[in-house]
């Protein structure tokens, strides 16, 4: 019998561990990952904010957004897909209409956080939480609304800047005995608390590898070390392609033409290996007779 999305996902966390998840920004990206070896990916909603809307990832844009985006990565990997789902996108019926949404545009899992509506990125100050029955409330729609249940919830905690370990500790575990499956502990700043966290908790924990944030860059042995099952690295190709892509355009712009660039880019030939142009093509030209 053929797996489910979510199935998939639960057994390559089974398969590696921990396990590593790789941001991938859009369909071609997700190609590239899963040429890379990767066996699950994410899709992140700064990404889908910075990268599909140009806006910073300050809750602007909508659960149909994200779908849009969840489908055309799905229509061409079969890795498992975790995506980001911000706060839910409103009450009960809305984050439960959200799970059926991603659901069905073949996403693997979701992950939904504590913060208020009104959120931030999750390495910035001033970040508002809200109350622990409310994200409790929020994980129990979430579970209510997935037709599969391998479907992974995730709950995310953004408590630790305001509360500390302890507090946050004690908010993921209601946020279990509402229904989550996973926990993805966000900006914590030393391997002595994710420690703690694993530790204290019955189910898988996630360690958001993000650049430039609140955590210090740490690989996956040092991860295993403290009983991390998941790694995520949510825009760290996206930030390169950024950085490739200014220098790129100064270059043209400075000097005429890509002459000084050209050797720094995908060929041709690497871009249509990737997509698999020419069995494409071969197939375009039976149906035409050529």
């Amino acid at each position: 019998m053929k797996q489910t999305a979510g199935q998939k996902f639960r057994t390559a966390m089974e398969q590696e561990s921990p396990l590593q998840i790789v941001g991938t920004i859009n369909a071609y990206c997700a190609l590239m990952a899963k040429d890379a070896g990767f066996r699950a990916i994410y899709l992140s909603g700064a990404g889908v904010a910075n990268a599909s809307f140009g806006l910073p990832d300050l809750g602007m844009t909508t659960m149909s957004d994200v779908t849009e985006d969840i489908r055309r990565i799905t229509a061409v990997v079969d890795l498992p897909l975790l995506v980001d789902a911000d706060t839910g996108w409103g009450h009960a019926f809305c984050i439960a209409r959200t799970v059926e949404s991603f659901c069905a545009a073949g996403a693997a899992g979701l992950h939904i956080e504590d913060q208020e509506a009104a959120k931030r990125c999750g390495h910035r100050p001033n970040k508002s939480i809200v109350e622990t029955p409310e994200m409790v409330d929020r994980i129990r729609a979430a579970v209510d609304g997935r037709a599969d249940p391998s479907f992974v919830i995730m709950a995310r905690t953004d408590a630790l800047a305001s509360e500390g370990v302890d507090a946050a500790i004690e908010r993921c575990l209601a946020y279990i005995d509402a229904g989550a499956d996973a926990i993805f502990a966000e900006a914590l700043t030393d391997a002595d608390q994710y420690r703690k966290f694993t530790s204290a908790l019955p189910v898988p924990v996630l360690a958001n590898m993000t650049e430039f944030g609140k955590t210090p860059v740490m690989t996956t042995n040092q991860f295993a070390d403290v009983g991390i099952d998941m790694v995520l690295y949510p825009l760290s190709a996206f930030r390169a392609m950024n950085a490739a892509a200014e220098n790129v355009f100064r270059s043209i712009r400075e000097n005429g033409g890509q002459q000084q660039v050209i050797d720094s880019m995908q060929t041709r030939d690497r871009l249509y290996e990737v997509l698999n142009y020419h069995q494409f093509e071969q197939k375009l030209d039976q149906i035409l007779g050529n």
